[in-house]
This record gives structure tokens, sequence and C-alpha cells, in this order.
């Protein structure tokens, strides 16, 4: 997401958080900015785990064909949010429709609307996955919000948006598979284990031989 240069025509106007976001991004390259419930997050750049989750992540959408035709398979697209005046997320991982470009609302931010499902892979402020984005995008009616949660080996997957919450969440451990819902365009599975595993810090006897 690029970020514009923040100007007042006036010394001493404050800027407006989406301003400050924008400028946080030319600050801080390499970390995601966010604004949820008016509050601006910043994350750090994630780890080489976290980006080979994203990768073990990926395979299944591509393989079941949602990155063509109807739907395409992206990382890092913002997701503008209703909640607030200025407010968006930046999802690891989402299966967007695939006229998501004529769905653009402001700052790089797209309409929820074209969204079929968004991942988190938890990082160090994993709670802002589990709580703050749940309601956010129950909020912008995300039909399936995946979380990968490294901290506690868990795999989240929440569907049937409400008002601030979701009506269903399942959690699942290592060892169960994860049936994803057909509504995002494919029959999808998930090896929790899997997906668990490469989420994790690998150890020098995992890669040697």
């Amino acid at each position: 997401m690029s970020a514009a240069a923040v100007e007042h025509p006036c010394d001493g106007e404050p800027p407006t958080l989406l301003e400050e976001a924008n400028r946080l991004m030319e600050l801080l390259p390499g970390h995601r900015v966010e604004i949820i419930g008016g509050i601006l997050t910043v994350t750090p750049s994630p780890d080489s785990a976290h980006a080979r989750a994203l990768t073990k992540l990926m395979r299944p959408f591509m393989l079941a064909g949602l990155d063509g035709g109807g739907t395409e398979v992206l990382q890092g697209v913002g997701l503008w949010l209703p909640d607030g005046p200025e407010d968006y997320a930046i999802p690891d991982l989402a299966v967007v429709d695939a006229d998501i470009d004529e769905h653009l609302i402001r700052n790089n931010c797209y309409d929820p609307t074209v969204f079929r499902l968004v991942v988190e892979v938890t990082s160090s402020n994993y709670r802002n996955d589990l709580r703050n984005k749940v309601i956010a995008y129950a909020q912008a009616k995300v039909p399936v919000y995946v979380i990968v949660d490294r901290k506690h080996t868990r795999i989240h997957v929440l569907t049937n948006p409400l008002t601030s919450e979701y009506d269903s969440h399942e959690v699942y451990a290592p060892g169960q598979q994860i049936a994803l819902p057909a509504s995002i365009g494919a029959e999808v599975k998930l090896d929790a284990a899997e997906l668990l595993k490469a989420g994790a810090p690998r150890r020098s006897d995992d890669v040697s031989g």
C-alpha cells in the first residue's frame, strides 16, 4: 500500500489518523500499519516462519482453482472497514472477487463486499487478530475469517458474521483436517498440523539432511 506525503495548509493543524498511518508507513517500511476500531496499530515485519505459513496456506487455494476465473488469492491487500471514517485492515491473505479493482474505496483499500475469505497468521500482536479483527471483519460482513494462531497452536475458523461477532467459531488442533465453506468458491481443505508446523521457527535438525 503506497503512502502519500502528509501536507497541511494551516500550520499547527493536526494530521488525520489516516495521514498519520501513511506517515508511519513511510517511516517504517516493511511494517503493517492499520486503523481498527479507531486505533492505529503497527505490526513489525513478519518472521520467516510467518511467511512460510502463508506459502503453505496459499497452495490449497491455488490447487482448488481459486486464483483464476471469478476469484483471486491475494496477499496484503487493504480492506476498508465500515466501523469508522478512516478504518482499514490489511489481512495476510484473502480470497476476493476477480473484479476487485473496480471496488477501490480509498487509500488502496477495497470494498469488503468483494472479500470472500480473509486469513491472519498471528505475530507478536496476536491479541489483535484474535479479538479486534474478529469484531472488525464481522462488522464488515466478511463471510469467512481464518486465524492461524501460532501462539496457542490452534486454527480458528469463523463464519456467519453478525453485528460485531461471528455466529460460528470452530477451533482446530494439530491432527485435524479443516473443511472450509464451499461458499468461498471451491472446496478447500486445510491440514492444521501442516500449517502450524510451517508457522513455527525451524530448528537446525528440521532443515538438515
